[in-house]
């Protein structure tokens, strides 16, 4: 069998495993949300159970990725090809990872009476879930002008960040005996602008691949 086709074929084989894993991570982002939104306590719960496969998924690819460059020596575009996965699944796994701290910290709150009305937290949960499968969508089409988009889109979710966390102070300056849920609040906050910054991340990546030059 030629050499470069067996090499295709494995790349192939890499792209179809990220596609894969992402589809899973949007699909735990979206159960994550809903749960958020709904303090649905199972839900939550189904998302943390789901990390283990996710993370077995990031593991299975790195080492096709190592025996791929082992075997096939690659150079050049190809090489670059390969740099971007191992990157690109180390992001997404700590995405899926904020999935599930958000989902704990819901399990929590689900012991709690509603208290807050936090107008932008739902706004920025689905602001980052649709950023992360813009940058999925992107990843599969090697949309560079998409990746170069999104990582616009940080600014957006930084700004409703600062929203949320300047309420957070408020209402603990304001009512003492919240403090402690608006301290697990301030850290769901804090984990879906890291979701971005790892959506930013890929995205940086995206465009590295298709242009060789990084960001």
């Amino acid at each position: 069998m030629p050499v470069r086709y067996e090499f295709e074929k494995e790349l192939n084989r890499l792209h179809k495993d990220i596609i894969k894993m992402g589809a899973f991570i949007e699909e735990s982002i979206q159960d994550m949300i809903e749960a958020l939104k709904t303090r649905n306590k199972e839900l939550a719960m189904h998302v943390i159970k789901k990390d283990d496969l996710i993370d077995e998924m990031e593991r299975k690819i790195e080492r096709e990725c190592l025996i791929t460059i082992a075997r096939q020596q690659p150079i050049a575009t190809d090489l670059r090809d390969i740099i971007s996965i191992l990157k690109i699944v180390t992001d997404l796994e700590r995405i899926a990872d904020h999935c599930e701290d958000i989902s704990e910290y819901v399990v929590r709150l689900t012991e709690k009476q509603p208290f807050l009305k936090l107008e932008f937290l739902p706004l920025m949960a689905d602001a980052v879930s649709l950023m992360i499968s813009d940058t999925i969508d992107a990843y599969i089409r090697k949309d560079v002008e998409l990746a170069k988009e999104i990582i616009q889109r940080d600014d957006v979710i930084d700004d409703y960040f600062n929203k949320l966390m300047n309420k957070l102070i408020q209402i603990m300056q304001e009512d003492s005996e919240l403090i402690q849920d608006s301290t697990n609040y301030i850290l769901i906050n804090k984990y879906l602008e890291r979701m971005a910054d790892h959506a930013t991340n890929i995205a940086e990546w995206i465009i590295y691949y298709g242009t060789g030059e990084l960001q």
